[in-house]
C-alpha cells in the first residue's frame, strides 16, 4: 500500500462512527407495557433494566461484567409478568442511534433472584437456564440481529409453565463481526428484573443452568468461527445450554421479523442522541398507533462488515 493511500485510510477510519459502534437496551416492554432503560453512565431514575456504564462490549468469556453487562447497577423497580407473556428488547446504539451489528446470535437467559428481590439480588453466582436463541433467518445468509439493526425489537415470549418467583432476565446479543479471530466476539448483555406471578411449576435442572461467566468459553463454536463471512453459513452452533424444555415453542420466542420497529407511547420518551441521559423507569400501555409504524430504511449491512470489504480493497492493491 502506498503512503497517501495510508494516509488515506487513516483518514476515513477517524471518520467512522466509534461511540455507536456499541450500545444497550434502550426499552423492554411486558405485554403492552413499556419499561425505559437508563442511559448508560447517566444519572439513574427508577427503571427495571440495570444500568451498564458503558456501551462497548464486554470481550472474553472470563470476563465477570459477562453477568449483567459493564459494570451493571442493581435497578430499583420489578416488573409483573407472567407465564407466557410476550416481552420486547429495543437495542440502541450508542448515540441514540439504531443498533448498529448485524452479525451472530440472541439469546435469553432467567435466573431466580435467590432468598431476596431482584432489586436487591447480587447476581455473580446466579444459576442461568436459557429460554430461547435466535440466529440465521431461512436460507442462511442472513442473521435476525439484522432486523435489530433496523430498529425492531427482539421479541420473547416467557415459558408457559414457569414458576412463581423473582427472576433476573439476562437478554444478550452477541457480535460476531470479529469471531473469526479467537476473543474477537463482543458480548452484549443486559438484565431485566421481573416478578412472575400465577401457580405454575416449570423450573430448570441443574445440568440446565449455568453461571457467568463460566458458561461460555472463547474458543465454542459459536464464539470462534473462522468461516463466519462465509455465505450461505453451513452451520451455527449456539453457545451455551440447550433451551430447557418447558420453554415456549420456538415459532413464538424471539423473532424480531414479528414486531415493530419502534414504540410510541403517551409517557416517558425513549432515551435518543439529544437526551440528557434520563431515560425513563415510567411505563404506560402501548398506543394503538403502534400498528401504523413503517420499516425503517435499509442500512449498510454493518459498520464492521463494511469497513472489513473496504479495508480488503485497499490492501489487495499494495
Amino acid at each position: 500500500m502506498s503512503y497517501h493511500s495510508y494516509q488515506f485510510s487513516l483518514s476515513l477510519l477517524a471518520l467512522l462512527p466509534l461511540v455507536s459502534a456499541h450500545g444497550y437496551v434502550a426499552q423492554v416492554a411486558i405485554d403492552g407495557t413499556d419499561y425505559y432503560g437508563n442511559v448508560p453512565n447517566a444519572n439513574p431514575v427508577p427503571s427495571i433494566v440495570r444500568q451498564i456504564n458503558d456501551v462497548a462490549p464486554v470481550k472474553g468469556a472470563s470476563n465477570p461484567y459477562l453477568n449483567c453487562g459493564q459494570d451493571a447497577q442493581l435497578a430499583s423497580l420489578v416488573a409483573n409478568a407472567n407465564p407466557s407473556s410476550q416481552l420486547q428488547f429495543w437495542w440502541k446504539g450508542g448515540d441514540g442511534s439504531d443498533w448498529p451489528h448485524n452479525i451472530g446470535p440472541i439469546m435469553t437467559y432467567m435466573a431466580q433472584c435467590i432468598d431476596t428481590t431482584c432489586d436487591q439480588y447480587n447476581s455473580t453466582n446466579a444459576e442461568w437456564f436459557k429460554i430461547e436463541e435466535t440466529g440465521l433467518q431461512p436460507g442462511n445468509t442472513t442473521w435476525y440481529q439484522e432486523n435489530i439493526m433496523l430498529g425492531w425489537p427482539a421479541n420473547v415470549t416467557l415459558p408457559p409453565t414457569l414458576a412463581p418467583g423473582q427472576y433476573l432476565i439476562r437478554h444478550e446479543i452477541i457480535a460476531l463481526h470479529l469471531a473469526n479471530e479467537m476473543g474477537g466476539a463482543e458480548f452484549y448483555p443486559s438484565c431485566t428484573q421481573v416478578n412472575i406471578q400465577g401457580d405454575q411449576s416449570g423450573v430448570a435442572s441443574t445440568s440446565d443452568e449455568v453461571t457467568f461467566p463460566g458458561g461460555y468459553s472463547d474458543d465454542d463454536p459459536g464464539i470462534y468461527d473462522p468461516t463466519i463471512f462465509d455465505t450461505p453459513l453451513q452451520q451455527y452452533t449456539f453457545p451455551g445450554p440447550p433451551v430447557v424444555s418447558f420453554a415456549a415453542p420456538a415459532s413464538n420466542t424471539s423473532s424480531p421479523t414479528s414486531s415493530n420497529p419502534s414504540s410510541t407511547t403517551t409517557g416517558t420518551p425513549v432515551p435518543s442522541s439529544t437526551s440528557s441521559g434520563s431515560g425513563g423507569g415510567a411505563q404506560c400501555q402501548v398506543s394503538t398507533a403502534q400498528a401504523a409504524f413503517a420499516v425503517h430504511a435499509r442500512q449498510p449491512r454493518s459498520v464492521s462488515r463494511v469497513m472489513r470489504r473496504w479495508w480488503e480493497s485497499l490492501t489487495s492493491l499494495s
